[in-house]
This record gives C-alpha cells, structure tokens and sequence, in this order.
C-alpha cells in the first residue's frame, strides 16, 4: 500500500483527528498513560510515579509531564 492510498483510506479519521488536536504519535504513550493510571490507582503521588515512568521510558521528566497534560485534556 502506498502512502497515498493509506491516507486516502483513512482520511476522515485522520481528519477528525486533527481536528481534536490529537497527535498521531501519541499512539506510543498509551502504555506510559495505563503505567501511570495504575500507579495512580495505588496511591503513588505524581511526582514519584513522573520519576518512576521517566527513568523506566527514558524520557525527562519535563516530557512526561507534557505527555500526561496533553493527553488528559479535553478533545
């Protein structure tokens, strides 16, 4: 498949996407956000859990932090 014939295909939802303000590569975090809910869900404070998810996903904390603000907001 062509990367054109991908787009074609897909479009609409690739639009309304967009249109949210949803990022395509926020795909890969959806792992990082489950880690994060769960931790949450133990009674972890956030400053730990941000510690905890930068050094097991190798990002900074900074990135982690905009991660969860990004993807907790309203679309």
């Amino acid at each position: 498949m062509k990367v054109k014939e991908f787009l074609k295909f897909s479009g609409e939802i690739l639009k309304r996407l967009h249109g949210f303000g949803i990022k395509i590569e926020d795909y890969k975090y959806v792992q990082l956000i489950e880690d994060y809910e769960r931790m949450k869900s133990e009674g972890e404070k956030t400053t730990y859990i941000v510690a905890v998810l930068s050094e097991r996903y190798n990002m900074c904390n900074r990135k982690i932090y905009k991660i969860l603000a990004r993807l907790y907001k309203d679309c």
